[in-house]
């Protein structure tokens, strides 16, 4: 099976495209604005925790499915468990992979568009709540720049696994890393800096919340690409010889040090510029540009922050695009360009009520959220939770935590895991998820 499918070239082109594939918006807008909004340091600390309890263990079943099947996300449950419905886990993560570029894409062409509008400049006296609401409300400037947000995703995904992805990964990856540590030299070299850095390394007990824990396990999980068939995919491309354990462990670290780096690139310049940390969501579009207007230097920080975060989307998107063009390419045997541009065609299409939603539909809501945010709740609140439930529940119920361990101890390297990873992936992790999952749901619908 493997002969008839591309592979990574190596190790560090697998390590690069897996971590591009966790490391997108989340990384940097919405860990940023979470973390903000719950208590910087604490939410740091907690996040963490998630990533080493819940998140390393998902990683190692999602690449480990993948690697020992050598197919997208349906065809790797269907391999594993013959003649019985756990497939539709599989499904349930290419159906996230879809409805999530579909919006991702639209957030992504926002970061676009600000490159162009960080290049015009951000004037002290601009009004950036009004600039941002302005575009985003605004019927086809953020359909254009979904549709070349989108344009860019299926390129890449059209060029292949090695041509496209990998060698894209390469690039913008180290690209990434560069332009984030310029901009944290900028950030905490600046006058008052040390209270935002402050905020983010000294823990305050007494914004410990139930609502912080929810948030804390939710991005971990958003972080890294969990629960929708992302690594699973990128697990098949996999070759025999590869080590699991340590790639995972590569993998959830960068990502995680991205995240973390985005938080000391845009704290201490918030604090030192009197602005507010628990901005929301508008934090990156708001907040951030009225940062730059302010600082020594602002222009040219300005346009690196959204190449920043333009790059850091690109790397992710294409791997919600793979998960879709592979389960395709897979199972009904189409060609890659024509999956990329059939599909991507269709995100697109899928898209464009979202973008209205501020604008043309801005009267359509459902249970009080707009129809990007809808969108949002079905992915991420719902089916990336509901995901890595299944996901642990098959491995306790039908391939058994041990096979798992013994599957990804298998090849050479470093790290081996041990029985602490049956407890984790058995017992602890679906409770903590279905946790997240119902109390999460209640909590969006009382708010």
């Amino acid at each position: 099976m493997k002969k008839d499918r591309e592979q990574w070239t190596s190790r560090l082109g697998f390590i690069l495209a897996a971590t591009g594939s966790a490391v997108g918006l989340g990384n940097i807008w919405r860990f940023s604005y979470v973390a903000g909004v719950n208590g910087g340091a604490l939410f740091l600390i907690l996040y963490t925790a998630f990533i080493l309890l819940v998140g390393y263990p998902l990683m190692v079943t999602e690449i480990s499915v993948g690697k020992i099947t050598s197919r997208n996300p349906v065809g790797a449950f269907k391999a594993l468990s013959e003649g019985t419905p756990w497939w539709l886990v599989g499904a349930l993560g290419v159906f996230a992979g879809f409805i999530i570029l579909s919006f991702y894409s639209i957030v992504a062409g926002w970061s676009l568009a600000y490159v162009i509008k960080a290049v015009r400049g951000f004037g002290s006296d601009m009004d950036f709540a009004g600039t941002f609401v302005g575009h985003i409300s605004s019927v086809w400037p953020p359909i254009i720049w979904h549709g070349i947000f989108m344009l860019i995703t299926i390129g890449l995904i059209a060029m292949g696994v090695v041509n496209g992805i990998q060698r894209a990964s390469k690039i913008l990856m180290p690209v990434l890393f560069g332009l984030l540590l310029i901009l944290i030299i900028r950030s905490i070299t600046l006058p008052g800096a040390g209270e935002g850095i402050a905020f983010y390394l000294k823990p305050d007990l007494s914004e410990l919340s139930f609502n912080t824990i929810l948030a804390a396990i939710g991005q971990a999980f958003f972080s890294l690409s969990l629960g929708m068939g992302a690594m699973i995919t990128y697990g098949s491309y996999l070759k025999d010889k590869e080590d699991v354990n340590g790639s995972a462990a590569w993998i959830a670290g960068l990502d995680s040090a991205v995240a973390i780096l985005a938080g000391f690139a845009i704290f201490p310049a918030v604090f030192a510029l009197n602005m507010d940390p628990a901005a929301g969501p508008g934090l990156a579009f708001i907040t951030i540009p009225a940062v730059f207007a302010q600082m020594p230097l602002g222009y040219f920080f300005g346009i690196l922050f959204f190449i920043l975060l333009s790059v850091a989307a690109v790397t992710s998107a294409i791997s919600l695009l793979e998960v879709v063009v592979a389960w395709v390419v897979d199972e009904k045997g189409w060609s890659r360009k024509k999956a990329a541009l059939m599909l991507g065609g269709v995100i697109f299409l899928l898209g464009i009520p979202a973008t209205l939603g501020y604008s043309l539909l801005s009267g359509v809501s459902f249970f009080g959220l707009d129809i990007l945010d809808t969108y949002d709740l079905i992915a991420s609140e719902i089916t990336l939770p509901l995901g890595g439930l299944l996901m642990a529940l098959f491995v306790g119920i039908k391939w058994k935590a041990r096979s798992v361990r013994e599957f990804a101890n298998s090849a050479p390297g470093m790290i081996k895991i041990g029985k602490w990873y049956d407890v984790l992936i058995t017992y602890l992790i679906p409770v903590m998820v279905g946790f997240v999952l119902i109390f999460g749901l209640i909590s969006k619908f009382r708010g």
